[in-house]
């Protein structure tokens, strides 16, 4: 007898869904600035806003490299680690894959007050 094993196919994920999870967790964190993202969005249209993460699959596990801008007078290393945490979380609850490594690098900074002037426009 034979066994009765049904496979429904393969999935995969393309990096694009895997860096849209990474931007948005990044961005849940306190301090880092939507001001690359929002910039990014407006040049390059809709795809633009992930051009701030490197995705490199290979098999079950992704590897992330994330540029993020902070806002001025936060703690630079304490948002990366948080960063780092977020990204994992959100990338491996959402996707199965196993992230081992987020490299974050930090662009740049931004004066709180002119984040907050640009969203008001």
């Amino acid at each position: 007898m034979s066994e009765n094993k049904t496979t429904a196919g393969q999935i995969e994920i393309a990096d694009e869904v895997i860096g849209v999870i990474a931007v948005t967790a990044a961005l849940e964190v306190e301090g880092v600035s939507g001001n690359t993202t929002k910039a990014l969005t407006e040049f390059f249209g809709k795809k633009g806003q992930t051009r701030c993460v490197k995705v490199a699959k290979d098999e079950n596990e992704v590897v992330l490299d994330m540029d993020i801008i902070v806002n001025f007078g936060t703690k630079v290393q304490n948002i990366a680690e948080e960063v780092q945490k977020k990204i994992k979380n959100a990338v491996e609850t959402m996707t199965g894959l196993v992230v081992p490594v987020v490299n974050v690098c930090v662009t740049g900074i931004v004066k709180e007050k002119a984040t907050k002037v640009q969203e008001e426009e």
